[in-house]
């Protein structure tokens, strides 16, 4: 499965983005992450999708905390961890 899955999901014309994510986050991941984080992770990928903004702070869930101690994450982190590229448009200009 893996990034190929998710490329599949993320070309899913029949699939919201919310839809999208919450397959992949439960299906690419072990333990399954759960779908608390969808709306995270979308605002991090319209960060950078939007408006190029990589390392915009995106408030976290209550109780998740990056880095042991902060309620924010960077965008590209929330990409990062959560294998999030195939939602990813790639552009020059960024």
């Amino acid at each position: 499965m893996g990034s190929s899955f998710a490329n599949d999901l993320a070309l899913a014309d029949n699939l919201d983005i919310e839809t999208q994510i919450g397959i992949h986050l439960k299906s690419n991941h072990y333990p399954p992450v759960p779908d608390f984080m969808i709306p995270t992770c979308i605002e991090a990928i319209d960060a950078v999708n939007d408006l190029g903004l990589w390392h915009l702070e995106i408030p976290l869930p209550e109780g998740v905390l990056y880095k042991g101690n902060l309620t924010t994450a960077p965008a590209h982190a929330i990409i990062d961890q959560h294998h999030l590229e195939a939602w990813i448009i790639e552009r020059e200009e960024y």
